[in-house]
């Protein structure tokens, strides 16, 4: 089963899916998104980190979703995928497009094409559990920079598509889930 938890900053996503990865009864493996480019990132990481229980696997991933979903899911094992907003910025990064949108130039990132294609082919396969964290970012106004609505705008889209692929959704805001779907 999928679950795709969503939320805005500090709202208790991901509180909420560490509980509901602990209340599966399964092996948890924490898929991070995450890279520690800067001290307050780190710090943010390492916050994270001291959250969760010891036993649990930690994977880092921060572009090859699918791949590695595909290689570490098993029938016995709850994946955590904390979180698809990082690793969609990543990608974003990774694949040009942010220099692009700042340039002002057409978008066009295959990197980003390609793997958001493969985790929407492979969320539906994996075996046990899986549960996503993603940041709902389309609340407030139309950013002023390019880089921000091209953000913005993909990760809309994104949560949407992950979303139609889950079989629940849940949103989190002041630490109180919301049911959306399942």
């Amino acid at each position: 089963m999928t679950e795709l938890i969503l939320g805005g900053a500090r709202s208790g996503k991901s509180q909420l899916a560490e509980q509901r990865a602990r209340q599966s009864g399964l092996a948890v493996t924490y898929l991070a998104t995450a890279q520690a480019g800067d001290g307050e990132m780190a710090q943010r990481i390492a916050h994270h980190r001291a959250r969760r229980p010891t036993d649990w696997g930690c994977v880092e991933e921060p572009l090859r979703l699918a791949e590695r979903l595909s290689e570490l899911a098993h029938p016995e094992r709850c994946m955590l995928v904390d979180c698809l907003t990082l690793w969609l910025s990543n990608l974003l990064f990774a694949g040009r497009a942010a220099a692009q949108a700042e340039a002002g130039e057409a978008v066009a990132c295959p990197l980003l094409h390609d793997q958001t294609e493969a985790l929407l082919a492979t969320l539906p396969l994996l075996p046990g559990r899986v549960i996503l964290v993603s940041n709902e970012v389309g609340w407030g106004i139309v950013p002023m920079h390019p880089v921000s609505r091209l953000f913005a705008d993909e990760q809309g889209r994104l949560n949407q598509r992950v979303a139609a692929v889950c079989g629940q959704v849940t949103l989190v805001a002041a630490g109180l889930p919301l049911p959306l779907k399942g």
